[in-house]
Order: structure tokens, then sequence, then C-alpha cells
């Protein structure tokens, strides 16, 4: 049987501290002791003795009281002290790359933008989002020391046990980059890397529009497509980690030609490259050079957006992505599909409706139950958020799937502490 994969992050609890400080994460409005020993099955004085070192720690604190209805005495409530940890998240893209300082909580306390990956090589983007890392916890007084790691979100497919960016068809130059050492080494902060889609489900399960929910998809529309599952409020990730690579799903055979043969993949019918290349042969905009960057089409699919003739355009590319939300959601039994992403803020006026209407109508399990189109809360950084998320999640989440004893048997074994 294949061994669980390892993470270079450490943990900043032991699995009882995790499980009081995961308890005390999902309470935005606080827990008193009394309420984490009848949530967690602790007894009342191992709970008093974690939260005492918790607060020593300045990982969790002392937020106001609760005063029981009729007799009692008044409860101390605890939650997480934002600045007790922070994160640092990363996410890659072909257009734009994203750097964020989130706090314990996975809120934003800074982010900047720095180098497209598609313009720039490996080791110029490392030495740039190295370079914004430092900048962001300068600029905002973060003690270095508090800083857990660095989460990066990357296009797919990655080989996460070596953590290696492998052959992105969006990136032709980054082929088997090992990026996760590449930036360790360059910041000295233990490093997670995962897909930018799962990531940008993560954001969605911690801070966005998912919050609450234990199962839904999270389809991640940028220069590509792909998506995020969450399943029982775990990423569900593959025997690789790579789940989620959907954008082969044909579901149009009268759609656009993919460069993969097929006619009407469900992830070319929402690129803005197909996009913008219909407006053009519309007559809507200059038809791009064939070698045009993603940055140009990204002004141009801007452009497109804003104009009231290419609304059938749009319309028609929701239709094909609401017959491919309609499926996954059909095979994974989901109460809600997300969308958002890099272009999302763009589109979602004409999107959503669509979306909700194919997934209110058409779903087998509307029947049963109905399953919601929701858009991102977060804007286009989702990613960004993501990365950060999957560092705090590796560092004190009680979730099976960070709990990892060690790195599979056939990869050696990495290893990285921090001073906290």
């Amino acid at each position: 049987m294949e061994g669980r994969r390892g993470t270079n992050l450490p943990r900043i609890a032991d699995f009882n501290q995790a499980v009081i400080l995961d308890a005390v994460r999902h309470a935005p409005d606080g827990l008193s002791r009394v309420e984490l020993a009848e949530l967690t099955g602790l007894s009342a004085q191992a709970v008093s003795n974690i939260t005492r070192r918790l607060l020593d720690r300045e990982l969790i604190t002392e937020a106001g009281t609760l005063v029981p209805a009729g007799r009692g005495k008044p409860r101390t409530l605890l939650r997480l002290h934002p600045t007790g940890s922070f994160a640092i998240g990363v996410h890659v893209d072909p257009t734009v790359t994203t750097v964020a300082l989130l706090d314990l909580v996975g809120d934003v306390v800074a982010s900047v933008r720095t180098l497209p990956a598609s313009a720039t090589s490996p080791s110029e983007l490392v030495a740039a989002i190295t370079d914004a890392a430092a900048g962001l916890v300068t600029s905002t007084g973060v003690d270095a020391r508090r800083v857990l790691g660095m989460g990066i979100a990357a296009p797919g497919p990655l080989d996460p046990g070596t953590g290696v960016v492998l052959e992105p068809p969006l990136l032709p130059r980054w082929t088997n980059v090992g990026l996760r050492e590449l930036l360790h080494e360059a910041s000295g902060y233990p490093v997670v890397l995962h897909k930018d889609a799962a990531a940008a489900a993560l954001a969605e399960l911690w801070r966005g529009s998912a919050t609450g929910l234990a199962d839904f998809v999270f389809l991640y529309l940028g220069t590509g497509l792909g998506a995020g599952l969450v399943i029982g409020g775990e990423l569900l990730g593959g025997s690789t980690n790579n789940a989620g690579e959907i954008g082969h799903m044909v579901v149009d055979a009268d759609g656009p030609r993919c460069r993969c043969g097929q006619r009407g993949c469900v992830g070319p019918a929402c690129m803005p490259r197909t996009l913008v290349r219909e407006a053009a042969e519309a007559g809507l905009l200059p038809r791009p050079a064939p070698d045009a960057g993603d940055r140009e089409i990204d002004g141009l699919f801007t452009a497109m957006c804003r104009l009231p003739a290419a609304r059938p355009i749009l319309e028609r590319s929701a239709a094909r992505l609401a017959r491919g939300a309609a499926t996954i959601a059909n095979l994974l039994d989901v109460r809600a599909v997300a969308f958002g992403g890099p272009i999302w803020d763009r589109i979602s006026e004409v999107y959503l409706p669509i979306l909700r209407d194919t997934l209110l109508t058409t779903t087998e399990a509307r029947h049963v139950h109905p399953v919601a189109a929701l858009g991102s809360s977060l804007g286009p950084d989702v990613g960004a958020i993501g990365a950060g998320c999957l560092v705090l999640e590796h560092s004190f989440s009680t979730r099976p799937s960070t709990l990892l004893l060690g790195p599979r048997e056939d990869q050696p074994a990495t290893r990285w502490t921090v001073t906290m």
C-alpha cells in the first residue's frame, strides 16, 4: 500500500492542541472552556492546561464573557489570536503572480502582485516572490519568527511529494521545476505546494462563500480551468493530489476545437483566449497575433467583457460551463458549486444566472436537495489566499490529510524546522 506523502511544514501544536485550535477556529464568536470540553471530549483539566499553553503562545486570546441563562457563573470566551501567527500565500499564474500575507484566521494583512509566470523564467520568478514576501513582512511590521511558512498555488500537474511543477500546459518554460525547494532555499521558509484550483477551494472553505459547507466543488476560472473538490470538509486530492483536471470534459460537440483534438472541451470553452478569438471573428475586437502573450489576451478579454455585443459569446460559454458543472455535481453529489478566480469578477454578472438555473433544474440530486451556484467572495486573489490557508491547514488542522507522519517510502524525507 502506498504511504501518505509528507510535508516539510512544522506543526504548531500536538494533536490535542490542534483539536482545540480547530474547534476555536470554527467558532468565530468564541467558545468557553466548558464548551470546548463538551465539543472535544477532553477533560476540563486537559482543556484548561491546553488553553493556558495556547494563551501563553498567543495563538488564542480571551475575548469577552458568556453569561449563561439562569444560574451559573460567566464563562470566558476564547478565539484565535489573529496576530499569533502568519502565513505567506503565493499564487503563480501565467498572467500575474500574487503574494499575500495572511494572519492566523486567514484574513489578508497585505498583498502585492509581481511578475507573471508566462513572461519570466522560474529562477527570476523565485527571486521576485522572495523579495515580495520579505517586503510584505517588513512593511507590515510582522515578526518573521511568527511566519509559519509559505504556501504555493501553481498550475498542475504537480508532484507534491517532491514539490515539482511538471508540465503545466500554459507555461511551456516550466517543465520539471522544483519550485518548492527553490523557494525554500531562497526564502528560508518551510514551503508547501498545491494546485491552484485546490488551494482556491480551501480558501473558500476557510474564509469564502463555501464556509460551513462540507461538500462542494470550486471551479477556478483564470487563464485555464480547474476544479477543487471538497468532500466531507477535506480537499479530495486523488492518488497524487492532481484531482480536478476537468478541462477536457466534452460539453458541446459543436464547440471550439481543443488542442487535444476534440471539439467542445469545457476548458477552452471558457478560456479568455478562446473567447477573445470568437469576439475577433465576430468583428468585435482586433484579431490578436497567434503568439499573443497571456497579458495581451487578458487586456483584450477585459475590453470584450465591457461590450454589450459580446454578451451572446459569454452566454454561450456560460452554458457550456454550466453543463460541465452539472456533470461534476452529479458525479460527486455535492450541495454547491462555487465559481471564482482571476476572471470571475468580469464575467459573473452574465455567468451566474445561467449557472444557477442549470444546476437547479438539471442535476439529478435536485429531487433530494438543491445544488447551489455560488460566486466567490474572495476576489481575484483567491488562489493566493488559498495558498496561505494551505500553510494554516497543515500547521494546526486535525484533518486526516494533514496529520502526515512522513513521506512516501519511495521519496526522500525533507525536514525543516522554524523557530516559534
